[in-house]
């Protein structure tokens, strides 16, 4: 039993480390000066270590990386408010209540997550066109907050699904009504599944790239994603900069999931339940 359990230790190990070894990648790249960049051989460790790469990012592009970032912030945040908006009612009505044609809408609603956004980027640009939504960020908001709503009311229905439909009911026998029984009873015992939703949603909208860059042109427009390639190119390579961008771009990631983790692993589990 004990060396069952070195043997996993290890193995736990190893599997952390290769998943790690990609970001130490980039930080080991980030920090170097420009003339270690293209040595042959490159040496595993810089020789210099160049922290002021991280500095020097915010004051290199036009627009600077700073309005990128807002930007994204503003994008992933506003999207992910809106898919919870939607998702949450349309998730509670199909766990709570059986309608015909009930299967047929969850079953049509796991189907649109077979379609990428790169496959009907056509499409897309077409509507936003359309809508008069090309070049600005209301048109990312509603692209990014549809094709994460089928995760989320998928998701949210099994959570929704999970939980006793009796307590809603003695929350109405005490003069509670619906939305009391939904806001106090409810809502706080499906925290986990909307964390979960909510954590899938911004990551989504935080990390896409194909149509912000086909739907948006304009600097004041661009996200993160789009600025951080802009620092290679055919005229100039400049690798520390863009790997020191890319770790930047990580810090919301890491931090929304510091303050979710602990609401995660319940989440995520409750996606194996079908009401």
């Amino acid at each position: 039993m004990r060396l069952r359990t070195v043997l996993l230790t290890a193995v736990g190990w190893l599997v952390a480390l290769a998943f790690l070894a990609p970001y130490a990648e980039m930080l080991l790249t980030a920090l170097r000066p420009t003339s270690e960049l293209m040595e042959s051989p490159p040496s595993y460790l810089p020789g210099r270590w160049e922290w002021s790469n991280f500095s020097a990012v915010w004051k290199l592009t036009d627009p600077p990386v700073t309005d990128a970032l807002l930007f994204s912030l503003y994008v992933a945040g506003a999207a992910t408010l809106l898919t919870l908006a939607a998702a949450l009612p349309a998730a509670y009505f199909t766990a709570r209540h059986r309608f015909r044609g009930r299967k047929a809408f969850l079953l049509l609603v796991l189907v649109t997550q077979m379609f990428a956004p790169t496959a009907l980027l056509v499409g897309i640009y077409r509507e936003m066109v359309g809508l008069d939504l090309t070049d600005t960020a209301e048109g990312l908001i509603l692209v990014n907050a549809a094709f994460n709503l089928p995760f989320c009311i998928w998701i949210l229905n099994a959570y929704f699904a999970s939980i006793p439909k009796e307590l809603e009911e003695a929350a109405w026998l005490d003069g509670t009504g619906r939305f009391g029984a939904l806001t106090r009873i409810t809502l706080p015992l499906a925290l986990p599944g909307v964390v979960t939703a909510l954590v899938y949603t911004f990551i989504g909208a935080w990390n896409e790239y194909v149509v912000a860059l086909t739907v948006t042109s304009s600097g004041n427009r661009m996200t993160l994603t789009r600025a951080i390639p802009g620092f290679v190119t055919a005229y100039h390579e400049q690798w520390q900069y863009l790997f020191a961008t890319s770790l930047v771009a990580i810090v919301p990631v890491v931090i929304l999931f510091v303050f979710v983790e602990r609401y995660l692993i319940s989440g995520l589990t409750a996606g194996g339940v079908r009401g």
